[in-house]
């Protein structure tokens, strides 16, 4: 176990607080639920965010940005959204400060009150469909296909960082269809874009499916989601698209004319992923050593560190080795800072994830070969110098598929079904429960009482069975997947 890091069989939720700071990711700021990102946290993200980035202009989308404030009377349009968001909305009602007479600082100016109050962002789709309403006038100008990276606020009352902040940063795709089918299809593959990115490059299985009624987003008719299990077995709701149907094309009048000259609404979609995805990596991969990089996000990939310190011949060699693994497309760091000692180093990479670590020391060289260790399972092979980039190469794609399939395993050896309350209630303690449930938000909301677990998602691949719920024994159609939830 790393210095100053909790054991996760002990006290998992501070282990995920120790790992956060030890390994320099983020910190508490001078705002009450808002984090600073330190620099290897926000490298992390950039990492996320590019290769999403060129995952969502690979499927036709563009960025723009629009407002942080929204006026409060955007809100009011869509009805379930108002109510949705209402308790979580950060308002802004001043737009002036002066100096208090008494010398005492500063106050509100009284007399500089907004006519309207604005609302900090906690989601975009109003200030969004109200300016979509000057962008879409005929079917030419469909489908509209926008994304926008941005911060939002949601005053968050507990908070833990990455996972539930008061700010947090993320992207927010909107679009709008000419058709209810486009639009649902639209959805899907965003979903799909989702749960491809966080299996294929941050190496975490997710759950596809969709969220019951009382789970969806604010105003969504349908809201499709990806849900991860985290070491200590409880669910992450990782990414969801939405399908919005025509409501927020009605509150804001966006229609457009078809083929044949007639006035329709347009169908909509919304979908969206946050800096929570860092907070999944964590908790999908660390150990009591510390942070766990699946190579495809780790900013640095390979790190060397001359032994025992900067020699002429030993950093000819490093520098060698450095410049032919950038040349194959992998992201190298020379550590030759002679004021820290090699034991040092290697223990402040290891708590960071660097996924692999190459020492060169004098005897090595004398015998030709560098010692390579990974990251992942602590495993330690000298390599011949000249194989290096090779072996480099193999071991980080290897690494990329044995950290999936550990968690994949995790995951499956974890998720158990239940046919009735007793068996339920005692595998929620142990992971995802695949059960039957009626289909009321009456027997949904007294199993969330009783066992702070929810509903995370009716299976995309669910299969027909029939069953009686695990709660009330009313009959059911098919198994859905509960779990107690970040």
């Amino acid at each position: 176990m790393a210095k100053g890091i909790s054991s996760r069989a002990d006290n998992y939720a501070q282990w995920y607080v120790d790992i956060v700071k030890r390994a320099g990711l983020a910190d508490h700021s001078a705002v009450r639920g808002c984090m600073v990102i330190k620099p290897h946290g926000f490298a992390i993200w950039e990492k996320i965010q590019g290769q999403l980035d060129h995952m969502f202009k690979e499927t036709g989308h563009v960025n723009a940005y629009f407002p942080l404030f929204i006026p409060k009377s955007f809100l009011s349009k869509e009805a379930a959204h108002v109510e949705g968001f209402a308790k979580e909305c950060a308002v802004v009602t001043h737009y002036r400060l002066k100096n208090a007479e008494d010398g005492s600082g500063v106050i509100v100016d009284p007399d500089a009150k907004l006519e309207e109050e604005l609302i900090v962002r906690p989601t975009s789709e109003t200030i969004i469909w109200n300016t979509y309403k000057d962008w879409i006038k005929s079917y030419r100008d469909l489908p509209l296909l926008v994304n926008q990276w941005a911060n939002v606020v949601r005053w968050e009352m507990r908070t833990r960082l990455f996972l539930r902040t008061s700010e947090f940063l993320w992207q927010e795709g909107h679009t709008a269809h000419a058709t209810e089918q486009e639009a649902i299809e639209e959805a899907l593959r965003m979903q799909d874009v989702y749960a491809t990115f966080a299996e294929e490059y941050m190496a975490m299985p997710v759950i596809r499916g969709r969220k019951t009624a009382s789970e969806r987003f604010a105003g969504a008719v349908e809201t499709y989601t990806i849900e991860a299990m985290m070491q200590d077995r409880r669910a992450l709701q990782a990414g969801t698209s939405h399908f919005l149907g025509q409501n927020f094309a009605k509150a804001f009048d966006v229609k457009y004319l078809n083929e044949e000259n007639r006035e329709e609404y347009v169908w909509a979609t919304s979908w969206g992923v946050s800096t929570r995805l860092v907070g999944g990596l964590i908790m999908t991969h660390s150990d009591d050593d510390g942070l766990v990089l699946p190579p495809k996000l780790a900013p640095t990939q390979v790190v060397i560190v001359p032994i025992p310190k900067p020699d002429p011949e030993i950093m000819e060699v490093a520098e060698r080795i450095a410049v032919e693994l950038k040349g194959n497309g992998i992201k190298v760091k020379i550590d030759h800072d002679p004021k820290k000692r090699p034991g040092f180093k290697f223990a402040e990479y290891e708590l960071q994830g660097i996924p692999v670590r190459i020492g060169i020391g004098k005897r090595d060289l004398e015998k030709g070969q560098i010692e390579v260790a990974r990251r992942d399972t602590k495993e330690k092979t000298m390599v011949d110098i000249g194989q290096e980039t090779n072996f480099i190469k193999d071991l980080l794609e290897n690494m990329q598929k044995d950290l999936f399939a550990k968690a994949l395993a995790f995951q499956k050896e974890n998720t158990r079904p239940a046919d009735n309350w007793e068996d339920f209630t005692q595998l929620l303690d142990e992971g995802f429960v695949s059960a039957h449930w009626d289909g009321t938000a009456e027997s949904e909301q007294k199993i969330k009482e009783k066992t702070k677990a929810t509903v995370r998602c009716i299976p995309n691949d669910q299969q027909a069975e029939n069953g009686v719920c695990v709660f009330s024994g009313k009959p059911s159609t098919g198994r859905v997947v509960f779990a107690r939830a970040y």
